[in-house]
């Protein structure tokens, strides 16, 4: 018999710095490191006990600058090249951890979209997100799917259908007649529990806010709020991109160790998806139910805001004339008035606007107040700030009046008009009037 050759062993090396490269980053490489290696001089820079070091490659890979580096023996470098020169078969050490984690997150599939209802209304919100969950669900090769909860609230299974869902988990029952926290945290967390959704979306409204963060707060995952943009990178991570430090950045985040991963996206920032009218799938009715003496909060009237019936909802109009600090005062929102009655839009407002007490809260369009995808924005003395673009970039033409031809809501405009705001928009309505009347 001949003695078989032992595996070889691959090298895992030790870390050690590349210098001029630190930058003082907040010691993220201290924070990873399991064995503790890894200390800090005054300066910020890493200083790597060598014989302590594992070769675990934590801090290499989390480092931003890539000022560190495995270090490999001459003794070692002799190993890679005799692993590289011969076809022997390597051992590759398998980190318990990562292994561990691996197993974990493979247990979560599927991305689930939350339709929100208010008895038996659906949210307009829901509808958009089934649309880009049908994209994530399609790039990690899993099903779509719709949690409906409530009571006697099943047809909005067949609209989730229509809207590109080919799953519906359903909670139907009196104690889910009314939104309250407890009640759709136990439902959701129960559901969450037993089929392990890899993704969760919820529209940014006040609901699906106070349910979100909730849910996150209860099976321990993170949660990104107020998110514009949603992709999946290439080890099935949800990046998720949402205005960060006041609108001035963007930033994506990921939650690349818990599921599932959650996320809230305001109404009208996702395009809505097309309805296809028959449609089919599976709906899976789980007969969960919260028993009501465990729920503290009960419903014992619902009173309608008078206000809500005269109030304007910015967020589905067609044509939106939206006034800044340019207008120099409450008074001169008639003017936008006007052109809106005959253009058949409304009156929105830049956050300025809102703040001097010129028009109520509810008309404010921007990262604090509502996103819009009107047809037509026409932009009236707005300069044009990243929290107000956030909220109206997304409209098919933007049309913007101002008098700084440098202002930044020249950028995002299909057309602008360089000028006197109290000149341009009475003669742009004084046009449409005649056109009109030239029509009948």
């Amino acid at each position: 018999m001949t003695d078989q050759k032992p595996k070889l062993k691959k090298p895992r090396g030790v870390a050690r710095l590349v210098d001029g490269k630190c930058i003082a980053c907040g010691a993220r490489c201290q924070s990873v490191c399991p064995v503790n290696c890894v200390e800090m001089t005054d300066s910020g820079e890493p200083i790597i006990e060598g014989v302590k070091c594992i070769g675990c490659q934590k801090c290499v890979k989390i480092c931003p600058a890539s000022a560190l580096e495995m270090y490999f023996s001459p003794e070692e470098l002799k190993i890679l090249a005799e692993l590289a020169a011969s076809a022997a078969p390597v051992e590759e050490e398998v980190d318990p951890e990562a292994a561990a984690l691996a197993r974990k997150l493979a247990e979560y599939r599927g991305v689930w979209v939350f339709v929100e209802q208010t008895e038996g209304e659906p949210a307009k919100v829901s509808w958009e997100l089934l649309g880009v969950g049908a994209g994530l669900a399609s790039t990690l090769g899993v099903e779509l799917c719709a949690l409906v909860i409530g009571y006697e609230v099943e047809t909005l299974c067949s609209e989730a259908f229509a809207h590109g869902a080919s799953k519906v988990y359903l909670l139907d029952a009196p104690v889910y007649r009314h939104y309250r926290t407890e009640a759709y945290v136990e439902g959701c967390c129960h559901l969450i529990e037993k089929y392990k959704p890899e993704v969760i979306l919820m529209g940014a409204t006040g609901m699906g806010r106070d349910l979100a963060g909730a849910i996150a707060t209860r099976v321990a995952t993170g949660l990104t709020a107020d998110c514009t943009g949603l992709a999946i990178d290439d080890k099935r991570n949800l990046m998720q991109t949402r205005p960060a430090f006041g609108g001035n950045i963007m930033a994506t985040i990921m939650c690349d160790k818990f599921r599932p991963q959650m996320a809230t996206v305001r109404p009208n920032v996702m395009p809505m998806p097309e309805r296809k009218e028959g449609a089919q799938g599976v709906v899976i009715r789980d007969p969960f139910v919260v028993p009501e003496e465990s729920v503290l909060t009960k419903v014992i009237e619902i009173i309608r805001d008078a206000h809500s019936k005269s109030a304007v909802d910015i967020t589905g109009a067609e044509f939106i004339i939206s006034g800044g600090r340019g207008l120099m005062g409450p008074e001169n929102f008639a003017m936008l008035q006007e052109l809106a009655d005959e253009l058949g839009g409304v009156v929105g407002a830049s956050r300025s606007a809102v703040d001097a007490g010129w028009m109520p809260g509810d008309r404010q369009v921007g990262q604090t107040g509502k996103t819009v995808r009107p047809k037509i924005y026409i932009a009236c003395g707005i300069s044009g700030a990243i929290q107000h673009l956030v909220g109206m970039q997304d409209s098919d033409m933007v049309i913007a009046i101002n008098r700084d031809k440098s202002a930044p809501i020249f950028e995002v405009a299909t057309y602008g008009i360089v000028g006197d705001l109290f000149q341009v928009v009475p003669a742009i309505t004084k046009k449409i009037r005649e056109l009109k009347q030239s029509r009948k």
